[in-house]
């Protein structure tokens, strides 16, 4: 049975089309919007929406059936080249995430995960948490290298779990962003969810989740800016929407709007970030613990061409 919304169409939707008004209300690509239209499951002021291109009148009743999400895949146990372990106990491991793996199983997705990797390399996980998300306290998106953590006790998880919601874990992170950020240090308060073009990305939004980066210049060449940045939030993302937000994307993110042209002179074929250090308290020993993780090839090698023509 598929989950049932109801609510009147908002004036701000006064003749929208059907499909693209459902994608902006419920975070849905136009092509499912169109399919639950076509599907019957679109009620207006009772009766079935006929076509995709219907338009809406302000007040009007929509009742939607949205499908259920597919289950997300079970993790492959799989060793994932190039990741390797920062460090490992009882209670924890910590991973140098590399580019192009994702932190756990997700629809759509049919390439390496962190949990697949530490399964597929012999590594005990904790067992709570859903099944294809088991041990995973918090993500990096799959082109976003650096330090992760992964609980391997269950109490681990709890704690982790725990601090991260909390904000008691010091996540840092380096990104090179086009321009010169001004101030030289600051903070980018916004909200951020769903960007309404229902594509994938994300922006600030309004009414948005309550989203804060806190950003410190390490050092400014001609092209682009090394920062140091402080996630007070962990939104998906939130590095890269809120850069792009001030005018200063990733360099690299051609998602967000970088300049493919300095992408390519710099042979990154993503965003240049990188989770460099993340400290918490550690969850065994209440001791508190930090990781380093070294800058990747390409990024290395991308900010010594900016280095070098600055």
């Amino acid at each position: 049975m598929g989950d049932v919304r109801s609510l009147h169409v908002p004036d701000g939707l006064e003749g929208e089309r059907v499909d693209s008004a459902l994608a902006r209300l419920f975070g849905l690509s136009r092509g499912s919007a169109a399919d639950i239209i076509a599907a019957g499951d679109v009620l207006l002021d009772g009766a079935a929406v006929a076509t995709k291109s219907e338009r809406l009148h302000a007040g009007a009743w929509l009742e939607v059936t949205l499908p259920p999400p597919p289950a997300p895949p079970a993790p492959v146990a799989e060793p994932v080249p190039g990741m390797a372990v920062l460090y490992e106990d009882d209670d924890i491991v910590v991973v140098n995430k590399p580019i192009g793996v994702a932190a756990h199983p997700t629809t759509g997705w049919t390439g390496p995960t962190v949990l697949g990797g530490l399964l597929g390399a012999g590594h005990t996980i904790a067992t709570s948490g859903a099944s294809e998300r088991q041990g995973i306290v918090h993500r990096l998106d799959a082109n976003t290298t650096g330090a992760m953590v992964v609980a391997k006790s269950e109490v681990a998880y709890s704690r982790l779990k725990r601090a991260f919601k909390e904000r008691r874990v010091d996540k840092r992170y380096q990104a090179l962003v086009q321009g010169h950020p001004d101030p030289f240090r600051g903070t980018v308060d916004a909200p951020i969810d769903r960007h309404p073009s229902g594509d994938g990305r994300f922006a600030v939004v309004a009414g948005g989740r309550p989203s804060v980066t806190h950003y410190d210049t390490v050092e400014a060449f001609r092209a682009a800016t090394l920062l140091d940045i402080d996630l007070e939030t962990g939104r998906t993302h939130q590095i890269r929407v809120h850069m792009a937000a001030i005018r200063h994307p990733c360099v690299g993110d051609l998602l967000y709007g970088a300049d493919p042209t300095l992408a390519a002179r710099l042979g990154l074929r993503r965003q240049w970030l990188h989770a460099a250090r993340l400290g918490f308290e550690h969850p065994g020993s209440g001791e508190y613990v930090e990781f380093e993780s070294p800058y990747p090839d390409d990024l290395a090698q991308a900010l010594e061409i900016v280095q070098a023509e600055s």
